[in-house]
């Protein structure tokens, strides 16, 4: 079990993953409300993909955007399901060092993806309704590929260093992850070295991607609010803040319990490991399984769920 290193350390064949603490004999029915979030996530961002690559009328930078949001959310959900199953419905608890790694790697890039999608489509917006007359010319199909290409090259590329920082780091025996998957904030604290490098850059990590993503959202809404007062009728005001509001409280419910997640693993060591365990659920399933509610409005040719479109309608009459 042990693959010995240095006199001070080794490391780890494999890590136990605990799931959810206090609940181990109830994993039978607890696997039933996972693989209904995880038939949810791949049925609804399937669809979401399969509907706008048919669908000509659909390959406009917003519906282009929500594709690569779906795409990297079922990125995160394939990349848990094999532990989270695994544990649940066949109560198969260890996982090798090397797999850890790589799921750690997997879910973290397709999670820092997801937070640059996020960012890109409330940039969508604002240029719709700052530049309506120009947004087709200012967002065209070579730049919203080629953003999508950045996205996912910047991805991997901040998180390739953070496996081969941990393989370089001595463990001491405690082997146990609190979560049914391999979380970085969670592998850090079972090293019995040095780990300052490891949780700086993980925090750079964090602030420079969701942190300055979720700041860069807030102020692109700041901006859209401000033109849907300033310009918008009665009716358009109202129609445009109900449907911003229901994209703010979606980007609310990805980004509070991540960042929360980072930070409770980091200082709060004395939480609940129920609670964070909550945590780390709340932020890989509810944004992937919340996604196919937009395929409804557009199913419904709807096109408020688009909160510009009703302020760029406003503008083009003016």
């Amino acid at each position: 079990m042990k693959n010995y290193n240095s006199s001070l350390g080794f490391l780890p064949t494999t890590f136990i993953l605990v799931g959810i603490p206090g609940l181990e004999t109830e994993h039978i029915w607890i696997s039933i409300p996972f693989c209904l979030m995880y038939f949810i996530i791949f049925l609804g961002n399937g669809t979401i993909l399969h509907v706008i690559r048919t669908d000509a009328s659909l390959h406009q930078p917003m519906y282009l955007f929500l594709a690569m949001l779906a795409l990297a959310e079922v990125g995160v959900s394939a990349s848990t399901l094999p532990t989270v199953l695994g544990i649940f419905l066949f109560d198969t608890s260890e996982i090798t060092f090397e797999a850890c790694l790589l799921q750690m790697f997997f879910i973290h890039s397709f999670s820092i993806m997801e937070s640059a999608v996020l960012l890109a489509m409330s940039v969508d917006r604002f240029v719709a309704i700052y530049s309506p007359l120009r947004y087709t010319t200012i967002l065209t199909l070579p730049r919203i590929f080629g953003t999508g290409a950045v996205i996912g090259l910047k991805s991997v590329i901040l998180m390739a260093p953070l496996p081969i920082l941990l393989r370089r780091l001595p463990f001491c025996g405690h082997n146990a992850l609190s979560h049914s998957y391999c979380l970085h904030p969670n592998l850090i604290h079972l090293p019995c070295g040095d780990i300052s490098i490891d949780n700086i850059y993980g925090l750079f990590i964090v602030t420079s991607t969701f942190g300055l993503d979720s700041l860069l959202i807030v102020v692109s809404y700041g901006l859209i609010l401000h033109t849907v007062l300033g310009i918008a009728t009665g009716d358009g005001r109202r129609k445009a803040l109900n449907t911003c509001g229901s994209h703010v409280c979606a980007v609310l419910a990805y980004y509070v319990p991540m960042i929360g997640l980072s930070m409770v693993h980091r200082f709060a060591h004395h939480v609940s490991p129920l609670l964070q365990t909550m945590m780390a659920n709340a932020y890989l399933f509810f944004p992937p399984s919340h996604q196919p509610h937009c395929l409804q409005h557009q199913n419904q040719g709807d096109p408020s769920w688009h909160c510009s479109n009703a302020v760029r309608e406003e503008v083009q009459s003016l």
